[in-house]
């Protein structure tokens, strides 16, 4: 078996964008399998993303009647 290397950019829309020259590598009407390798966030990166859903899952059970509680 073997075994490609390529940075492939995933556009906006979610959709892979394929090298022109991949489709010369690949053997025809066979079955390939696909590995797709994707970075992992750093420790800051992560804790943002804690914080940012905290912080909306907090917001999202405030309500208006709530607020008699900011005036104490």
């Amino acid at each position: 078996m073997k075994a490609y290397e390529i940075p492939i950019k995933v556009t906006k829309e979610g959709k892979i964008e394929l090298l022109d020259a991949l489709p010369e590598l690949l053997p025809r009407e066979q079955v390939v399998r696909v590995i797709i390798l994707v970075p992992e966030p750093t420790d800051d990166e992560e804790q943002a993303a804690w914080s940012r859903l905290t912080e909306e899952q907090f917001f999202a059970g405030y309500s208006e009647a709530d607020s008699v509680y900011d005036r104490i």
